[in-house]
């Protein structure tokens, strides 16, 4: 029988921040508008409900659920089955102007799943947790003394598991694209998720097309639209973007046997293109993103309710 390995990670930094500060920032954690939780670079941490004893959820693969909750403290999360062990986040007071944040991971594995956390897991979880204290700093003094730097090595495992598109049907809100041609002979639509921080704005994916020369022929709400007629096929490329999602449709009027026999062979390989070209972008806008601490300080404050 194969023995487990305990394995146990520890990240210290001290904030020149009172712990109050640091602790309202935590008690944000997973929220809407939360300030330190690097995404869009990384997933996000998201739960089924607020942030408390009870709540389940995780961030990407990994999923817990918090089983200790203090406010403005500490709070714990134990890993859902079948992975063993739990991590946490403790914020200990130095005095009135500081802090020492810390988070200490420990974690069972054996065989396998132990070398894929020495080869892989641990350092992209240190490069995480980097970020989280990074976000504190900024969040609380304006600036992070020392940032974390990705390795090469950290920067093709975050490559190699960004996320994918997957298909489905035409968005309801591509209107452009729904209405481009009375008969389409081929469409797909592949998704992927936005995470917080990444832009809305249509005109910011456009580089999904990079290379491609066709021409904008409509824009509506959340959607821009390309394309090109020919004698032999007309074609149009949709990007759509709403709060949820990001995606890249294709549409195609074919007009003779020329269109057909291009069309069969260039959609052998379409979907593969459509597929790497919106991962592509979705990734260097993720990266290109502010920080959860730079947004949350650049967002409006909310207007005092006036008195009666």
């Amino acid at each position: 029988m194969r023995r487990f390995r305990t394995i146990r990670n520890v990240h210290e930094r001290i904030i020149e921040a009172p712990a109050q500060a640091v602790g309202s920032l935590l008690d944000r954690l997973s929220s809407a508008d939360d300030p330190i939780w690097p995404a869009p670079a990384w997933p996000p941490m998201r739960f089924d409900r607020a942030l408390g004893v009870g709540a389940d959820g995780g961030h990407g693969f990994v999923r817990y659920r918090v089983t200790a909750y203090k406010p403005g403290r500490r709070a714990r999360f134990d890993f859902n089955p079948p992975m063993s062990g739990h991590h946490e986040f403790v914020i200990e007071p130095l005095g009135q102007e500081r802090c020492r944040l810390r988070h200490t991971l420990e974690l069972q594995r054996r065989g396998p799943r132990a070398l894929g956390w020495t080869l892989a897991v641990r350092w992209m979880h240190d490069t995480v947790v980097e970020e989280v204290f990074d976000n504190v700093e900024r969040a609380t003094t304006g600036t992070a003394t020392n940032p974390v730097r990705w390795s090469p090595w950290v920067r093709l495992l975050h490559r190699l598991m960004w996320d994918r598109a997957t298909g489905g049907d035409l968005p309801a809100g591509a209107r452009l694209a729904r209405a481009a041609f009375e008969r389409t002979h081929y469409s797909d639509a592949w998704r992927i998720p936005l995470r917080p921080g990444m832009p809305q704005d249509p005109e910011s994916w456009r580089g999904v097309l990079r290379g491609a020369s066709f021409p904008v022929v409509g824009r509506e709400g959340g959607e821009v639209l390309l394309g090109e007629d020919a004698g032999h096929l007309d074609f149009r490329a949709s990007i759509h973007v709403d709060d949820r999602q990001a995606t890249l449709s294709t549409v195609v009027r074919i007009h003779n046997w020329r269109g057909r026999l291009y069309w069969a062979v260039v959609k052998r390989f379409h979907p593969f293109m459509a597929r790497t070209m919106l991962r592509r972008v979705h990734r260097r806008l993720a990266l290109a993103a502010p920080s959860a601490a730079e947004r949350a300080q650049s967002a409006p404050v909310p207007a005092a309710p006036r008195g009666r």
